[in-house]
Formats: structure tokens, sequence, C-alpha cells
């Protein structure tokens, strides 16, 4: 009688498992392609999660992670006792707020216009000139940007010159630190950030808009009854993924428009990681406030995911 029972149970596992092996065989070259990606997160992103330990140790190199000295919370009280640590969280936030505020929305703005353009030439065109930026590294970025801005023969400044204005240097002035730093990333990323959006849009019924027409809506009905609620969901879980990254934002763009001029307004968490672990010496503390920040950006993701799913829309897990 046990037999019996057993029976219909095992035949199912097999079943499941030969389909599982028809689906690999048959899908392989997916999967094939899949590796390098797959092999990239491991090695780069989990295994260096073996060392979040020396965030709890008196870390030495010479004497490994075995060896060094466990002191538990000891660098979370350091880090959250420093008057620095404040100034560093109000700094991060608000970049990473002006962010969402202004950079975040964009991209959608831009790729309603472009999917407004029934020219398709020119369409491309546009598409083509506003990727560019996002192909060239900060440093060539901060490079134009202290050129055209900052020389002393550059355009800007031999305008304010011609105008009867004193030359003024932007980057050692902290009130314009937060403006350059949201300008630039605009400028470099918003076009790179519309292709989610345009490949969402690519995939709406024409039917729908078709039935709009007929109905009497002009452009911009269609846009906000049909093409707006059609990415939504898009919009969504692109903003949660956004959330996550609150606490992290481009070191190598912060780091280069930084100075002793503008560091209270410019010092933010990536960057004193950098001082801290790198030029210091202190990896343990500096693993400590990137552990720090990867559970902030942890709670956000999962807050975020949930208040989603409370509203009706499809999260990210």
């Amino acid at each position: 009688m046990k037999q019996l029972l057993l029976r219909p149970r095992t035949f199912h596992v097999n079943l499941q498992k030969s389909y599982l092996v028809s689906k690999l065989i048959r899908d392989r070259w997916l999967y094939f392609m899949l590796l390098p990606g797959v092999f990239y997160f491991l090695l780069f992103k989990y295994v260096p999660m073996a060392g979040i330990v020396i965030a709890f140790q008196e870390y030495s190199p010479f004497k490994g992670i075995t060896g060094s000295k466990w002191i538990g919370l000891e660098h979370f009280h350091l880090l959250f006792g420093d008057p620095v640590f404040w100034m560093l969280l109000k700094n991060t936030l608000t970049l990473s707020l002006l962010n969402i505020v202004f950079a975040f929305p964009l991209p959608i703005i831009v790729a309603l216009m472009l999917n407004e353009m029934k020219n398709v030439a020119y369409k491309r065109l546009v598409q083509t000139l506003i990727y560019i930026p996002h192909f060239m590294s900060w440093v060539i970025v901060i490079g134009m940007f202290f050129v055209l801005f900052e020389s002393q023969n550059g355009i800007v400044q031999n305008l304010a010159a011609a105008a009867g204005f004193e030359k003024f240097s932007f980057m050692l002035n902290s009130d314009w630190f937060r403006p350059i730093y949201i300008l630039q990333n605009i400028w470099k990323e918003c076009g790179w950030g519309t292709i989610i959006y345009l490949a969402a849009l690519a995939g709406i019924d024409p039917q729908m808009y078709e039935a709009a027409r007929i109905d009497g809506a002009n452009r911009m009905h269609q846009m906000w009854h049909i093409t707006l609620p059609s990415i939504r969901s898009t919009i969504i879980i692109l903003l949660i993924l956004r959330l996550g990254d609150i606490m992290d934002l481009s070191f190598d763009h912060v780091f280069l428009l930084l100075n002793t001029m503008n560091r209270e307004v410019a010092e933010v968490f990536d960057t004193y990681v950098y001082n801290a672990g790198i030029v210091k010496g202190q990896f343990s503390f500096s693993t400590a406030v990137g552990l720090f920040k990867s559970g902030v950006g942890l709670i956000l993701i999962i807050v975020a995911n949930y208040l989603s799913k409370k509203l009706g829309e499809e999260g990210i897990f």
C-alpha cells in the first residue's frame, strides 16, 4: 500500500525533471548567453559580500579576516557619534532627492516627446544626439565644463567679461555645486534613460489611440489617458529601483567636483568611504559605512515595493 501511494508522487517528480531537462536543452544557447552576466554578479557582487564581516572587526591586512580582533558594533557607534555623519547624510539625501525630483521625470518627458514625432529620420537623429553623452566618462564631462565655464579663456567667462561682469568661478562656489551636479547629470543620462520608456511606449496598442480619436480626444488627452497609464507600471518599477540607490551617488562625478571650498555641501558617503578606506587605510570603518548605506537602500526598496503593491501596482518582487 505504501509503494502504491509513493508511485504518483515519484512519477510527478520524474516528469518535472524530464520537462526541466528538455527545456534546458531547448534553450541552451539562451542560457549560454546568460552565463557572462551570472558570472559577473557572482564574482563582483556576491563573493565580495563575505568581506562584510570586517565591519565588525579591527581588521588588519597582515592578520586577515580570521586573525583580526572582533569588536562588534564599535565602528557603527563611531560613525553615528561623529558630527560629520549628519553632514554626509544631509548632503547625500539632498542630492538624491534632487535627482529624483528633477532628473528622474525628464527621461519620461523626453520619451513622450520623441513618441509624438512623426518624422522618423529626425526622431532617430535626436535620439542619437541625446544618447551620445552617456558614453562619455565623467572625466570628459567635467573637463568640458571646466573649459567652457572655468577657464580664463572659456566662452562663458569671455561673454561675462564682454557684458561688463566680473569673472566668476562656479566650481569654487558652494552655492553652485548642487545645480551644477544636477544639470550635468541630466545632460549626461537623460537621453539614455529614455530607452526603457520608448520600449514601453512601443508596446501600446495603436487601436486605443484610434478609438480615442474617434471619441474626439486630442493629442494631449491621448497622452494623459492612454500613454501615461500604459507605462505607469514601468515608471513605478524604475522609481522603486531608484529609491534603492538613494544612498549611492556617482562617486567619480562628485569626487571630480569636490574641493576644499564646497566640501560642506559636496562631501557624501561615497567620497567619505574613499578617504577613510583608501586614503587613510581604515578598512573596517569604511566597510561599516558601506554596510549602513546598503541597509538603508534595502529597507527603502522593501517599503517602496510594499506600498506599490498596496496601491494595486506591480512590484519588483
